[in-house]
């Protein structure tokens, strides 16, 4: 009999909807012309090229000239930092959060190497920043700020409302005005994004996050940003991002993007019923463990669990025993602690058992069932090894 097979790091990367499969597929056969060419082949590909930007424009309220395409979220949020400040020309300040993506602390660290001076604001217990320390943290010679609106690992949302309401206060009376750009790989898909509302400058998508191919993002730059390009080559993408643009990619991101929009409340509570009847599961079966973060201010589909007196991976190898698949935290950080965690004041032992559980809309009850008459059981195994645990016991 074939192994049973549940999916849950949707966190990580989804699958690629079949209806996305089939609205690419043109653009590998017959649309195949380059956009930049002049020919009927590369008119067709240009025509294609616009209204997936219109299509993406008008699902978070912006103007298509405000879309620029990229590779996906690294490349998005790369291009916003080190743009911003590149621009500028000069060395200043930068503020961010010590449980961002490595897209964006990796970035902070060389722009530290650079010369510019980074404050990586503290988190809570749940991981969310205060609007207080933020606005405390604001410099004259403050920049920049880049800040993500959910975490990756625990699910937590920032109060970007919030931060960009100081900001707009604070940039009415200054010369330089402080850009704000946001990580949102893992809420385009899961929250209604409206980049009017909380008034960002720029703003970061993945494709894979929400149905669509690996490989493919977008950044939202607001109209007037002052951003400068980190690469060169050519003028596409509004002279900011040169390169062949990935027609079928983009085509299959704008389709993915159109599905996730349409079906937000649908999916939202389906995972979050998932999430919910797992994690009452654990709790009513499996004792000594950690719900990381609160499920009041965090996206739907991500469920952070820290078992005690097991390590996070053995665990995963365990579940993936019996087909399950989940996560440690995050697929770019394998191996390493979770610097998430640790920002939010966890027990660096209870951190080594940590599993993270990300859903789809997807995913099944019976999945969720299976898990359940398989988790218990990992863990016990695992604490069997445990001579601490054995002698609580």
């Amino acid at each position: 009999m074939e192994k049973k097979k549940v999916y849950l790091d949707n966190s990580a990367t989804t699958a690629v909807l079949p209806e996305v499969v089939e609205a690419m597929k043109p653009y590998f056969y017959d649309i195949y012309g380059n956009a930049s060419s002049f020919h009927s082949f590369g008119r067709d590909a240009k025509k294609a090229l616009d209204a997936a930007r219109a299509k993406v424009a008008s699902i978070i309220n912006a103007s298509s000239d405000e879309i620029i395409f990229t590779c996906g979220g690294t490349e998005s949020d790369n291009m916003a930092i080190f743009g911003i400040l590149k621009a500028y020309g000069k060395k200043g300040h930068v503020i961010t959060t010590k449980i961002e993506h490595h897209a964006v602390l990796y970035s902070c660290r060389e722009l530290e190497k650079q010369g510019h001076e980074v404050t990586y604001l503290e988190v809570d217990k749940n991981g969310v920043i205060s609007p207080e320390d933020f606005k405390k943290a604001v410099k004259d010679n403050t920049l920049l700020v880049t800040i993500m609106h959910a975490n990756n690992e625990v699910g937590s949302i920032q109060p970007i409302a919030e931060i960009s309401a100081i900001l707009k206060e604070i940039n009415s009376s200054r010369k330089d005005k402080v850009y704000f750009h946001t990580d949102a790989v893992q809420t385009a898909g899961k929250i209604k994004l409206d980049v009017k509302k909380p008034g960002v400058d720029l703003l970061a998508i993945s494709g894979h996050k929400f149905g669509a191919p690996k490989g493919v993002g977008a950044l939202y730059v607001k109209k007037g940003t002052n951003i400068e390009n980190i690469v060169f080559g050519g003028n596409q993408e509004n002279s900011k991002r040169p390169g062949t643009e990935n027609i079928p990619y983009i085509i299959g991101m704008a389709k993915a993007l159109e599905i996730a929009d349409a079906e937000l409340a649908n999916h939202n509570k389906h995972v979050l019923a998932l999430r919910e009847k797992l994690k009452k599961g654990i709790l009513a079966q499996i004792p000594e463990i950690i719900i990381n973060a609160s499920a009041d201010n965090a996206v739907a589909n991500i469920l952070s669990v820290s078992f005690h007196y097991i390590e996070g991976e053995a665990l995963l190898l365990k579940l993936d025993m019996h087909g399950i698949a989940a996560s440690s935290g995050s697929a770019c950080a394998t191996g390493e602690p979770s610097h998430v965690l640790a920002a939010m004041g966890a027990d660096p032992i209870a951190a080594q058992g940590t599993v993270r559980f990300s859903f789809s809309f997807q995913n099944t009850f019976e999945e969720v069932d299976f898990v359940l008459s398989v988790l218990p059981k990992a863990v016990e195994s695992l604490r069997a090894m445990s001579p601490v645990w054995q002698n609580k016991k």
